[in-house]
């Protein structure tokens, strides 16, 4: 064993077990969280409290927070470590989906290994995990400068917190994302793009009994259009199409003068993403008096496994076998706050939350050995961050 492999396995045996004997603190720390209703489009006053809260427990773990203001609540930045003109970039959503007054209705349980509650798994256990870990860890020991941010809108498209994501992206060496893992813990390489859409179509009102000649049916365009959009998708190619939302009409005796739909499209790669693009933007009206539009509404490109996150993969696959952790890889349909750093060409290590199920569920939960195994692979993390010019062995 080399000198540096056998300071990385001394240093991995006195997190593993450092992370063990802080496991009822992580548990606390993790429902102390849970209890902060932050629900995700609820808007700035309302986001107001919870991230005042979540700055004020963080704050125990490093220094105090500096809250950016943004229409949908506060973006929450610590900034730890030494001085330097790159940092790690850790990255994490305080909003959840669950609308305030959950917090109370549902409190943190813990049943055996599992701790449940609104939020855990997405991803209050993830955010326990990594201030956990630069304590375990201790600033002292960071090689470079790490820049945690807290976003309040991730839920939702992340349309406020999207600017301040990619400027610090933009001087990252790396990115740490707190998102879930994949079932058994595994890290998530790739993700699909995923872009909102809305139809909006025209048409011309009429009798639909007197003289449905004179009408120009925007359902029955609107149809049309969907049935078209059937023959963009490309399941081979992981493309799919999902008309969720859809209206229109105002009585049933009178030709539909109007009518939208909402469409949820999922790709996996910036090619498909253009393609998609260029068909919505292709298409066109049928019926003489009837117009079409679209708008997109959200979007976030795909993010593919680059070579960057393919090298960052195998070297906290060693970190993880330093700790006796077996670390997957794959793909994600959904998306997160990683598919907007991804195509800035930085490795990019997402899913580094604690492993668990019921994502957007009233039964979610976290494996409390998960969440400690996690506190000790972000610490390693920190302590060894992607894309510096050690290996983590010889």
């Amino acid at each position: 064993m080399t000198a540096r492999a056998g300071q990385l396995a001394a240093l991995a045996a006195e997190l593993s077990k450092g992370a063990a004997q802080l496991e009822s603190q992580l548990i606390e720390l993790v429902c102390e969280l849970t209890a902060i209703d932050a629900p995700s489009g609820s808007g700035a006053e309302t986001m107001g409290p919870a991230s005042a809260a979540f700055a004020r427990i963080l704050g125990r773990f490093s220094r105090s927070a500096e809250l950016l203001p943004t229409p949908r609540g506060d973006l929450i930045e610590f900034k730890v470590g030494p001085a330097g003109d790159t940092h790690v970039l850790v990255l994490g959503h305080y909003d959840t989906v669950w609308p305030a007054g959950t917090a109370a209705e549902r409190p943190a349980k813990v049943v055996g290994d599992s701790l449940y509650g609104p939020g855990t798994y997405d991803m209050r256990g993830g955010i326990a995990a990594a201030f956990s870990a630069l304590s375990l860890l201790g600033e002292a020991r960071l090689p470079i400068p790490v820049r945690f941010l807290l976003t309040p809108d991730e839920e939702t498209g992340s349309a406020c917190s999207r600017e301040r994501i990619v400027e610090l992206g933009r001087a990252a060496q790396c990115a740490l994302v707190l998102e879930p893992p994949l079932p058994a813990g595994g890290i998530k390489t790739s993700r699909s793009g995923w872009t909102v859409y809305e139809l909006t179509v025209s048409g011309v009102s009429a009798h639909a009994g007197l003289e449905p000649e004179r009408g120009v049916s925007a359902i029955d365009e609107l149809c049309d259009t969907i049935v078209e959009l059937r023959g963009v998708a490309d399941a081979d190619v992981g493309t799919t199409i999902n008309v969720g939302v859809i209206s229109g009409g105002t009585l049933p005796n009178l030709v539909a003068a109007q009518a939208t739909a909402q469409v949820d499209v999922r790709t996996r790669s910036t090619a498909e993403d253009a393609r998609v693009l260029d068909a919505l933007a292709s298409l066109r009206p049928r019926r003489k008096g009837a117009g079409l539009k679209v708008k997109q509404l959200h979007s976030r490109p795909a993010m593919e496994r680059s070579p960057a996150t393919a090298l960052a993969y195998q070297h906290i696959q060693r970190l993880a076998r330093a700790l006796g952790q077996p670390l997957g890889e794959g793909h994600a349909g959904g998306t997160s706050d990683a598919n907007l750093i991804a195509p800035l060409g930085l490795p990019v290590i997402d899913g580094l939350g604690p492993d668990g199920a019921g994502a957007h569920a009233r039964d979610e939960r976290i494996l409390i050995s998960s969440l400690v195994e996690r506190t000790a692979l972000l610490a390693l993390l920190l302590a060894y961050p992607p894309g510096r010019a050690h290996s983590a062995v010889a």
